[in-house]
């Protein structure tokens, strides 16, 4: 089956327009890859090359972005997070105002005057009066260790 030269641009086009959209949505750097290809499969287009040239070009410029550069790619976004005021508290010290114990599901700290929800980081028990330092922060529970 052959499909003509302006057919597969337009068809190329949608891919790039499709993969970019649902890269927006997920800001995944999942589907930016396969623009990219679908872009140098676009330009390949130009010579009239098969069909089944075209979309190997299409796959491999894909998976080869896909592998080289979404690490990469990934690094320099995590180096643009900026860590927030709840960060701060990582390695604090807070006081055990209830004894933590996960089998109880009990504990609560105290940390610069606030009341915290409080888990042992290894499962171990540890004492009302205790010193802790704050090792993990999920939602309004904090995971903690012996100081």
């Amino acid at each position: 089956m052959y499909i003509d030269q302006t057919t597969m641009l337009f068809v190329w086009l949608g891919v790039i327009i499709i993969t970019l959209v649902i890269e927006i949505i997920t800001q995944g750097l999942t589907t930016i890859w396969f623009s990219i290809g679908a872009a140098v499969a676009a330009i390949v287009n130009n010579w009239a090359p098969p069909l089944w040239v075209q979309i190997a070009v299409f796959c491999v410029v894909s998976i080869v972005f896909m592998l080289l550069a979404r690490p990469f790619a990934q690094r320099m976004m995590r180096n643009t997070i900026t860590p927030t005021n709840i960060d701060q508290l990582l390695q604090e010290e807070g006081i055990v105002i209830e004894t933590i114990d996960a089998d109880k599901q009990t504990g609560h700290i105290r940390l610069r005057d606030v009341e915290w929800i409080a888990r042992s980081e290894d499962g171990s028990v540890i004492d009302k009066g205790e010193t802790v330092l704050i090792k993990k922060i999920e939602g309004v529970k904090l995971t903690v260790a012996k100081k």
